[in-house]
């Protein structure tokens, strides 16, 4: 499994771009994602930090590098451009 934080995720309206962001959930299934987690900066909604959980490291470039990946941002009024990090899990633990 590998793993992408997605950080400076701005938008103008977060529940804008979380109808958006719904709409492509089969487009991001399709494309590798199993799980997703939606963090905003406290006191700052509209400042959005993301972890996704992919099935590939290929399938997930794929997924983030796509233009219709930008369209959707654009549509959702995402402000620039997000910071991605490609994380490879070391140790994982619940308890």
């Amino acid at each position: 499994m590998e793993y992408v934080l997605v950080t400076n995720h701005n938008v103008t309206d977060y529940a804008q771009w979380k109808t958006e962001f719904d709409k492509a959930h089969a487009m991001r299934r399709d494309g590798g994602e199993q799980e997703y987690h939606i963090f905003y900066i406290k006191g700052e909604p509209n400042k959005l930090v993301l972890l996704f959980k992919w099935d590939s490291l290929d399938h997930a470039r794929k997924y983030f590098e796509s233009a219709e990946l930008r369209r959707v941002m654009k549509q959702a009024g995402v402000i620039g451009e997000p910071e991605l990090q490609y994380l490879e899990p070391i140790e994982e633990r619940s308890t």
